[in-house]
């Protein structure tokens, strides 16, 4: 994975100290929270409910075991112990202290981490495919141009203070599982008609109050212009995106209002000027980037399947597992194993200290070191020798960290609402534990199949509600909580928006109004078809029939 070169240690190292005087002044009175804000929003420090909140990058979702050890450490040393990942493959500490932070960045730096851009109105952390370099569908390692993006845009003079936030996300696959059509600009590696590998580039989607799937601005862009390409589309949004309302101040609302055909005249306008500066990547810095990305030093091994297969049909919890938390790679002998943060016992996407050390431990020995966080809030080891499931199976279950349930029902993204943001109207995390519990017999979560349930807390749409399966959505109503439901989303490759049902439901009717969709769907599905298929087939009227029927 990529190590920092001296020009990035000197920038983050200052950048600690830069804050470190920041703070200091915000805390002896010399600054007042107005004058405060910017300055910690671009270093990644929120002030939420009841405490402030760090947010730090994990780019394009990739650590090393050293990382998240350190991790632990600032879950120990600074907040409450454990520590939550984010939609956006961060990982963010919810009960850190102000005079705490300069410290906590201290200790990120000695590690190659940092909280820069992980907030404001800037280019956001890339994401990319937690498969990234082993994924049989891959085209190209999209983590390669991730870092050429990180290395742009870090305290890009032109693009740290623009009309909103940005965030940008790569797929290297036909299968995306990096929702690039949910982001200001996404792109997906493809071949075009000659066989040579280029970026379809998206521009305009983004959730929110207004959610938009993004549109084709470019059908195949050669990696060499990337960057320029990158450039004139901010440089449009930055000259002409709304600064006079928040609301409307995404490129979504830009593209939206301008007209993609008029958008797109506007960039290429603006590229003509730069497409062969210096902003053009050379091949040579290309290959330099995809050097520090080589695959690891794998063993020479057949295909384990048998013995695989054997183990699973002796223990059935054991098959299960391996039926939804194991993937396929592209090197015989190994596989790739997702590591469900969604288990019973904790909220969504919460990790704690010890289980952040003991998992480290787990990626020195059967992953090469490394680890991967997805945008669904859970983790991945990419190269795990197939004979070495069983061992891993069983320590992962003592450390609670075996939930089969990835891309069922339980495995949810579930923003902090209420109970930690001052901007939520609703609480998330309740839900989502009274639907794991609710559904908590894995049989029957492997009946109703691939799911997924995203739950937000307010129209800002942090847990990505507009795209689930099921969404659901936390709204105040006279004082009350009362949940929203949308069905028929999805960010893959087909990404659309969910459909709203109706009225909403009180907390106290939230989960059984879950339950009423999934007994409609069991109903009228057909052999094999997932819920979304259903969804698409019969459309909207089965659900509401049964959902206003029954309350």
């Amino acid at each position: 994975m990529y190590r920092y070169d001296e020009f990035d240690t000197r920038l983050v190292q200052e950048r600690v100290e830069q804050f470190r005087r920041q703070t200091g002044r915000r805390l002896n009175g010399e600054m007042d929270e107005d004058q405060f804000l910017p300055l910690r929003l671009m270093n990644g420090v929120y002030l939420q409910l009841h405490a402030y909140m760090l947010r730090i990058n994990v780019p394009y979702g990739a650590m090393c075991s050293r990382q998240i050890r350190q991790l632990a450490h600032i879950a120990r040393t600074y907040d409450k112990g454990y520590g939550h990942f984010t939609t956006r493959q961060n990982i963010q500490f919810n009960w850190i202290q102000l005079k705490d932070v300069p410290d906590a960045q201290g200790d990120l730096a000695e590690v190659e981490m940092h909280c820069i851009q992980s907030s404001g109105n800037c280019i956001r952390n890339t994401t990319s495919d937690q498969y990234a370099g082993v994924a049989k569908d891959e085209i190209e390692d999209p983590r390669v141009y991730c870092e050429i993006i990180r290395q742009w845009s870090t305290l890009h003079p032109e693009f740290s203070y623009l009309p909103r936030k940005f965030k940008i996300a790569v797929t290297g696959s036909p299968n995306d599982r990096a929702a690039i059509a949910l982001h200001d600009i996404g792109l997906r590696m493809h071949r075009n008609k000659n066989g040579e590998p280029g970026f379809e580039v998206l521009v305009g989607g983004g959730q929110g109050r207004t959610p938009f799937v993004a549109k084709t601005i470019r059908d195949w862009l050669p990696p060499e212009h990337l960057l320029s390409y990158l450039e004139a589309i901010l440089r449009v949004y930055n000259m002409d995106g709304r600064r006079d309302n928040k609301w409307k101040a995404r490129i979504k609302i830009l593209v939206h209002q301008t007209g993609l055909e008029e958008f797109r005249r506007l960039v290429d306008t603006e590229w003509e000027q730069i497409r062969d500066s210096v902003l053009k990547l050379p091949q040579a810095e290309i290959d330099r980037i995809n050097a520090y990305f080589a695959p690891p030093d794998y063993e020479k091994l057949d295909d384990a399947g048998e013995a695989v297969a054997a183990w699973r049909a002796d223990n059935a919890d054991f098959d299960a597992w391996v039926r939804v938390n194991v993937a396929d790679h592209k090197t015989p002998g190994y596989a790739i194993v997702n590591i469900s943060l969604k288990s019973p016992n904790q909220p969504p996407g919460d990790m704690t200290a010890a289980q952040m050390d003991a998992f480290a431990n787990l990626a020195d020995e059967y992953s090469f070191g490394e680890l991967r966080v997805n945008h669904r809030q859970n983790l991945v080891l990419a190269d795990v020798e197939q004979l070495r499931l069983w061992e891993l199976w069983e320590k992962l279950r003592a450390l609670d960290l075996a939930t089969p349930n990835i891309g069922h029902v339980s495995d949810m993204i579930v923003c902090p609402g209420l109970d930690y943001c001052s901007l939520a109207n609703a609480r998330s995390i309740p839900i989502a534990q009274e639907i794991n519990e609710r559904f908590s017999d894995m049989d029957r979560a492997h009946d109703i199949g691939e799911l997924t349930i995203n739950i937000s807390g307010c129209m800002n749409a942090c847990g990505h509600h507009h795209v689930g399966h099921i969404g659901i959505l936390g709204v105040d109503k006279r004082g009350k909580e009362f949940y929203q439901f949308t069905l028929g989303g999805s960010s893959d490759q087909a990404a659309s928006l969910g459909d709203r049902t109706g009225p909403g439901f009180p907390a106290d009717k939230a989960v059984d109004a879950v339950e009423t969709i999934l007994n409609t769907y069991i109903e009228i599905r057909k052999d094999g078809e997932r819920f979304l298929d259903t969804y698409r087939r019969m459309g909207m009227a089965p659900f509401k029939e049964a959902l206003y029927g029954t309350f």
